[in-house]
Formats: C-alpha cells, sequence, structure tokens
C-alpha cells in the first residue's frame, strides 16, 4: 500500500513538473514558483560564476564584474526584445527555439547530454532562481 501511495505521488509531482513549463507558442505563461520574482536575488544569480554562470557568454550591467562574455548578446539586448512568458521559456530551454545553442536549459531534467550521474534528474536552477533571473532581466527594460 505504501509503494502505491508513493508511486502515485511521484507521478503527481512529476506531472505537476513537467505542466509548470509548458512552452505554448514561444513562452511560458505559469510562473515556476509560487513568490514573485525578486530582481536582486536574480542579477546575483545572474552575474554568479558559480550558480547562473550567465556572464561566461554574455555581457551587462556589471561594471563590477570583469571578464563579461561576448559569445551571445549583452542582455539588455537580449530582454529588450522579449516579454516575461519569452524570457522565461529561454531561459527554461533555450534549445526549444535553438538546437545548436550553447545555452544551458536550466530548468529541465530529460534528454539532455553529458550530464554528470550525479546531476542527473536535477535542474540547474529552481523554479524560484528562474523567476528572480526574470524579474531582473524584466527590469533592465525600465
Amino acid at each position: 500500500m505504501r509503494y502505491a501511495l508513493a508511486s502515485v505521488l511521484l507521478v503527481f509531482l512529476n506531472l505537476s513538473f513537467a505542466n509548470a513549463q509548458i512552452i505554448v507558442g514561444d513562452s511560458i505563461f505559469e510562473s515556476l514558483s509560487s513568490a514573485p520574482g525578486d530582481a536582486t536575488r536574480g542579477r546575483v544569480i545572474v552575474a554568479s560564476r558559480q550558480t547562473g554562470l550567465c556572464l561566461l557568454c554574455h555581457s551587462g550591467p556589471f561594471p563590477e564584474e570583469r571578464f563579461q562574455g561576448n559569445l551571445a548578446p549583452e542582455l539588455s539586448v537580449s530582454v529588450a526584445r522579449l516579454t516575461t512568458p519569452q524570457l522565461r521559456a529561454r531561459i527554461v530551454d533555450a534549445s526549444y527555439f535553438n538546437p545548436n545553442t550553447i545555452m544551458p536549459a536550466y530548468y529541465k531534467t530529460g534528454h539532455l547530454n553529458r550530464v554528470a550521474p550525479k546531476f542527473a534528474g536535477q535542474t540547474i536552477l529552481s523554479g524560484q532562481e528562474i523567476e528572480d533571473v526574470v524579474a531582473f532581466l524584466v527590469s533592465l527594460n525600465k
């Protein structure tokens, strides 16, 4: 009985996870967390060389950070043309839009290449961290 209940719970949790990241057109309209994104926390994630790693490829409004990337567009240029749901979708899985992208899928666990066994089944960022990054990126348009 316990195994059946545990199995049902896991299926429910997996379905909830999958529904939270459904790309409709070019957007994910549903928030990935129950709390709104925090732009200050999002800035820390984007600038972090251990968490988001965004500055390996992108540059942005971070005068304190040396050696910002030039492989991808400057962040304010990237976000100027995208809505909040479009930004969320690209952070969740950029390969959905460009199969040849070098940008990692920050909120995807399946159909990935070269994932170390200890990281299998895990996302790079949590749903809340994605929402924080999106809040920061949207703030660049103001």
